[in-house]
């Protein structure tokens, strides 16, 4: 190779390297912005009035009343609402547009790449205690609507400020069931009731049940202490998130998820043989709660 070969050569590796950290500086940029300037989502006066917005609508009204828009795939008392606030609009309540950017991805609970409709397909099969629509139901292309038109504008794959609930630092005591039956008493009573059973108004829950056959079952991420630990703390009571400490929403968590719920959909017979597939990590699932195995019926 001559001097002007080598020269061309150095000149094309410098140019990548100076590319590389061209776009790496602009990923750091991005990323700097919207720390700055946390995303919004659009209000609703903006869904436009057409084929579109009609299916957006739709969308919401699911999120909002599934019981009433989507009660043929529900097996419990809940709503999408329940734990993703204010119509999926919430901030560090696992918001929809949040997770709209973040799919398709992989998850470890079923340990494939989900798409989007897979994702509320799950929702449906644990959180919802019922079955999953099909890909091409109104349902679930209302859902995706809605959540495409909640992200307009956001930048994809990027883990916006906000998204699922904020993490949680590790309790300086051990969860503790007394002491969270406590703040349950003092803080959760009033809407909950005081076993758990929400508040019903005619036919639906106004508040929704925490345990018991209208809840969320054995598979769902709330079962897990610390997913509902971090919610409590960001989001309960309601409007008064943040008034509970660190230490109160682990302790009411683990209350909460040591009160018997559905089964898991996985569940194929034995306790003990699902709880070591799916049950080792932040959850009560198979362990005696008084003298009550947690997953097997009473």
């Amino acid at each position: 190779m001559n001097m002007k070969q080598i020269l061309i050569c150095t000149s094309i590796i410098m140019y990548g390297q100076a590319a590389l950290a061209q776009k790496a500086e602009h990923a750091q940029a991005v990323t700097e912005a919207i720390k700055i300037k946390p995303y919004l989502p659009p209000t609703e006066d903006t869904i436009p009035d057409n084929e579109f917005g009609a299916m957006v609508r739709f969308g919401r009204d699911i999120f909002i009343d599934t019981q009433a828009h989507a009660g043929k795939y529900v097996g419990n008392g809940l709503n999408c609402v329940n734990c993703h606030l204010d119509a999926g609009r919430l901030a560090n309540s696992a918001p929809l547009w949040a997770a709209w950017v973040k799919y398709p991805a992989y998850r470890g609970k079923n340990k494939m790449v989900n798409i989007m409709q897979e994702r509320f397909q799950g929702c449906f099969k644990y959180s919802m205690n019922g079955k999953a629509p099909a890909t091409d139901s109104k349902e679930l292309k209302a859902l995706t609507s809605y959540a495409f038109w909640l992200a307009q504008g956001a930048p994809t794959g990027v883990d916006l400020p906000g998204r699922g609930y904020p993490g949680l630092a590790k309790p300086e005591k051990k969860p503790d069931f007394k002491r969270g039956k406590q703040v349950f008493a003092e803080n959760c009573v009033l809407c909950h009731g005081d076993k758990g059973e929400g508040t019903r108004q005619n036919a639906g829950y106004v508040f929704p049940p925490l345990w018991g056959k209208d809840s969320f079952n054995w598979g769902a991420g709330m079962h897990r202490i610390n997913t509902a630990a971090a919610f409590i703390r960001a989001n309960m009571p309601l409007g008064k998130g943040g008034s509970l400490s660190n230490q109160q929403a682990w302790d009411v968590a683990y209350y909460v998820n040591s009160h018997e719920r559905p089964q898991d959909p996985r569940f194929k017979g034995d306790v003990a043989a699902t709880k070591a597939a799916y049950h080792q990590h932040q959850c009560r699932y198979g362990d005696k709660s008084g003298n009550h195995l947690l997953g097997k019926k009473p």
